[in-house]
């Protein structure tokens, strides 16, 4: 089987798996949110840590797992977001100490920050299924978008030191794409203001962009061409949703100064 075929078949599966559990919300969706991050911040450490050793001992998992918990349970904002800046603070003062780095720091913000914002995104009314299906089809539509474009057009090459693959012509034509996608979600399930939603579109394809790039950046630090190998044709988790938990954390900032911190998607997606 060729490898793009791979790639579509493990596309459409998790594409299924993660539509339902998107329409079903709640505890599943959670759930969904939570294994997300944990296989995030499992692939974040096997890179980052050295012949799989780390000098804080057990303090990292120990804090991913209380906030993991905390997760699933359906914890408020006002809770749950002083908990992942207390727990990433508590791991930077002790990598700081041990004078191990502060890659463990980072890997349980990306983690955490990851679950929280998709699963309050997400909430548990039709604003928050919403919001997710447009996070989605924007984040999807760069992706398809910039590959097809990029390998059509070609031309510059967009961060050659870090993902030689990717050109300006594909960039450009994600985001054109991602607003295509998001103003057609828009429309069809009766959201207003979509000038608005054209531009939150149109950041959201960048910033996606930009966490692709990022992820490929962290790759290339520590010598890894995937982050794992769970997803066949893709590699690991983070490299299926890079982009779009970039994306998922931008949503919910515009969604949470438009809103609120426990139902962002009220803001934008009135229904």
């Amino acid at each position: 089987m060729s490898n793009l075929r791979l790639r579509v078949i493990s596309a459409i599966v998790l594409a299924i798996v993660t539509l339902g559990l998107t329409w079903i919300g709640g505890l599943p969706f959670r759930l969904l949110c939570a294994v997300m991050s944990a296989v995030i911040f499992h692939e974040w450490s096997r890179m980052s840590r050295q012949a799989g050793a780390s000098g804080l001992g057990f303090l990292p998992e120990a804090l991913i797992i209380v906030f993991l918990c905390a997760l699933v349970a359906g914890v408020q904002a006002a809770w749950l977001l002083p908990l992942v800046v207390v727990g990433v603070a508590a791991t930077a003062v002790a990598a700081s100490v041990r004078k191990a780095g502060q890659w463990e720091a980072s890997g349980l913000a990306y983690a955490a920050v990851s679950g929280l914002s998709l699963a309050l995104l997400r909430d548990g009314d039709r604003s928050g299924l919403v919001a997710i299906l447009f996070l989605f089809a924007v984040v999807w539509a760069t992706d398809i978008s910039a590959y097809f474009v990029g390998r059509a057009v070609g031309g510059p090459k967009l961060a050659p030191s870090i993902s030689p693959g990717k050109t300006r012509s594909g960039a450009l034509g994600g985001a054109v794409g991602a607003v295509v996608a998001g103003l057609v979600l828009a429309a069809v399930v009766g959201v207003g203001n979509l000038p608005l939603l054209g531009l939150v579109a149109l950041v959201l394809s960048i910033v996606s962009q930009a966490g692709d790039l990022f992820e490929s950046w962290v790759k290339r630090r520590h010598g890894r061409k995937d982050s794992g190998t769970l997803i066949p044709g893709h590699g690991g988790v983070m490299d299926r949703v890079d982009g779009l938990v970039a994306a998922a954390f931008a949503l919910y900032v515009i969604g949470w100064i438009s809103a609120t911190a426990d139902h962002p998607a009220h803001g934008l997606f009135p229904v």
